[in-house]
């Protein structure tokens, strides 16, 4: 039996998690559950799952909360980030899931990781911010960092049974968005909708639009150096618009390995939360014959500069991950309230990059002061 802590239960990520709960209840006792601002769902999640503790984003969401459960099953309510770190340590959990989005996640990262939780890692930020500091601490703490993304996992799957010291290419896959076929010059009349009508996956709002400007995958090469201790240079991203092909390993022998299946993450987030142990999901295989061909190009990087950004980002390292990420968690807010175009993304991102003076090896107090600088800087050119 695992006992988890889901943080950020009412996402995609954490509803699909649950969903695997439900489906196996032998194998799985929900402990804890955060939530930002999605009270209904949260109050809905407590009563199926009763959880002995849960955290919201702030005090009058915790009183919302604790009126919504009146006369009903009540588990005690936090609030805050004190509320979201106590749930990421909570004692009676074992294993604790990392769905937050943006860099809210750090701090509760971490304090998982001191707490010596086995931890499934989809909140991408913390690796891009705190790479580092966090896998060095994960070592310290004997604690093991199983990814939740579909490509990470994926390419946790690849190595598997393979030697690391063989490892020549990682292949990190790209459905491409929404408007992988667009023109350039049409970028400037992206409309909000647009952007939020992805082909393949069904995700949140930011990670959506992060999908639309390949932002999110941006994240995701900084992401694997850390996970799988690789530079800039052994990381290749392809864009591939089946979704099929999750992501893959090429060996110093020419092999590749693949990883291949529907374009769901519950495979991903049940390898994770299992163990690597693979649980029936009751799910169909891809239909190979109705694909008729699997294919693969190269991003364009002038309609997508996110991945020059990220790149560039993993090269330099210290401070400038932290910045980029923060700089597109407050561009991409902005355009999702309609104050800025989809290419101002780029915008915003690309001058906090080239105006920040990096810090070299900074600690968690250097991240957080240069997160909050990007995002003042930001948001004052909005």
């Amino acid at each position: 039996m695992k006992y988890l802590s889901i943080l950020g239960s009412t996402g995609s990520i954490g509803t699909s998690a649950l969903e695997i709960v439900r489906m196996h209840p032998d194998l799985f006792r929900i402990k804890a559950l955060t939530a930002a601002n999605n009270i209904e769902c949260l109050s809905r999640q407590i009563d199926e799952f009763k959880p002995e503790l849960v955290a919201v984003f702030d005090e009058n969401k915790a009183l919302e909360l604790s009126r919504l459960l009146k006369g009903r099953c009540r588990p005690q309510i936090l609030f805050g980030e004190a509320g979201f770190i106590e749930a990421a340590s909570y004692t009676d959990s074992d294993t604790v899931l990392l769905a937050m989005v943006g860099a809210a996640g750090l701090k509760p990262a971490l304090c998982a990781i001191e707490a010596k939780k086995q931890i499934a890692l989809a909140n991408k930020e913390t690796l891009v911010m705190a790479g580092e500091l966090f896998m060095a601490k994960a070592l310290e703490n004997g604690v093991s960092i199983l990814p939740v993304d579909s490509e990470h996992s994926a390419i946790f799957q690849c190595l598997k049974g393979n030697q690391k010291k063989d490892l020549k290419t990682i292949f990190l896959t790209a459905s491409g968005g929404p408007f992988r076929e667009k023109p350039f010059a049409a970028f400037k009349d992206i409309t909000l909708k647009d952007a939020l009508n992805h082909p393949t996956w069904n995700m949140g709002n930011k990670i959506t639009i992060d999908s639309a400007t390949l932002m999110n995958k941006g994240l995701e090469i900084i992401e694997a150096a850390h996970l799988f201790d690789v530079t800039h240079k052994e990381i290749q991203v392809l864009i591939h618009p089946q979704s099929i092909v999750h992501s893959m390993v090429g060996y110093k022998d020419g092999s590749i390995m693949a990883q291949m299946g529907q374009p769901d993450m519950k495979t991903a987030i049940s390898y994770a939360l299992s163990g690597s142990d693979r649980l029936n999901l009751q799910m169909d295989f891809p239909d190979f014959t109705s694909l008729h061909s699997l294919t693969f190009e190269k991003p364009d990087t002038q309609k997508f500069p996110s991945l020059l950004f990220a790149f560039e980002a993993c090269k330099q390292k210290g401070t400038l991950p932290a910045v980029m990420n923060a700089a597109n968690e407050v561009a991409v807010k902005a355009f999702l309230e309609k104050r800025i175009g989809f290419s101002d993304i780029f915008r915003l991102i690309s001058r906090a990059m080239e105006v920040h003076t990096r810090i070299d090896n900074p600690d968690l107090s250097g991240i957080i002061e240069a997160d909050c600088w990007a995002r003042d800087i930001v948001q004052s050119q909005i």
